[in-house]
């Protein structure tokens, strides 16, 4: 999910988040251009352990294209080193694939909601379809239940897969990514990048070395850069 970052940013004017919209997360199903506004799913769940893997969602910045702070042009997207052939490969297993993803420039003012649209759009251009992608407007102070590391936004995406989240595996680039999976109950795998922080390697658990090696310990299980602590 990358980082926010208040350094360098200039906010436009931005309508205040009312009780409601605060409650609520932007769905984004196939073929449709504007999202639904969903409620949070409420309730954090305890991990049921691992089951058979029915979907894996994945962090968007970071993790499926390098991280450019509060990206709304399409120009700027570009994937990470093996992305395509390793959700290609979770795609080939039958499985379902979303995405999950923090932007909170929405709630700053620094991002539209067609400018998050249209960067969805070119990534699915460059990367594929994803079944689902579910993504959370808010900032960090506006209470939301979906901002992860709050649970929402897995939640959310599994009900709309129709898939258990002790099923279902998260992939991500920082500790809250995580975190996130765990509080649904759902299987995280942490992906270091230069902003991932040691505590939050040290206190994966699990991690592999790069996109690629995640989808390879999720289908394969553990090798060589990746693993279980």
């Amino acid at each position: 999910m990358g980082r926010d970052r208040d350094q360098g940013a200039t906010a436009v004017a931005a309508p205040a988040l009312d009780r409601e919209e605060s409650g609520r997360l932007w769905l984004y199903a196939p073929g449709r251009g504007a999202p639904a506004r969903v409620p949070v799913p409420a309730g954090a769940r305890p991990y049921g352990g691992a089951g058979p893997l029915e979907a894996v969602l994945f962090d968007r910045d970071g993790t499926l294209v390098a991280d450019v702070p509060y990206n709304g042009d399409p120009a700027l997207v570009e994937p990470m080193p093996g992305a395509r052939a390793a959700l290609d490969a979770v795609r080939a297993r039958g499985l379902a694939v979303g995405v999950v993803s923090n932007q909170s420039g929405v709630a700053r003012g620094l991002l539209s909601g067609a400018q998050v649209a249209a960067v969805r759009q070119e990534v699915e251009d460059r990367l594929g379809p994803f079944g689902v992608w579910a993504v959370c407007p808010h900032g960090p102070g506006d209470g939301c239940g979906c901002r992860k590391p709050a649970p929402g936004l897995v939640l959310a995406a599994c009900a709309f897969l129709g898939v258990s989240p002790a099923r279902t595996a998260v992939v991500g680039d920082i500790g809250a990514d995580v975190d996130a999976a765990r509080a649904a109950g759902a299987r995280g795998v942490l992906v270091p990048t230069p902003v991932t922080r040691a505590e939050e390697v040290a206190a994966a658990p699990e991690y592999a070395c790069d996109l690629p090696g995640a989808v390879r310990l999720l289908l394969y299980g553990p090798g060589d850069g990746e693993g279980t602590v």
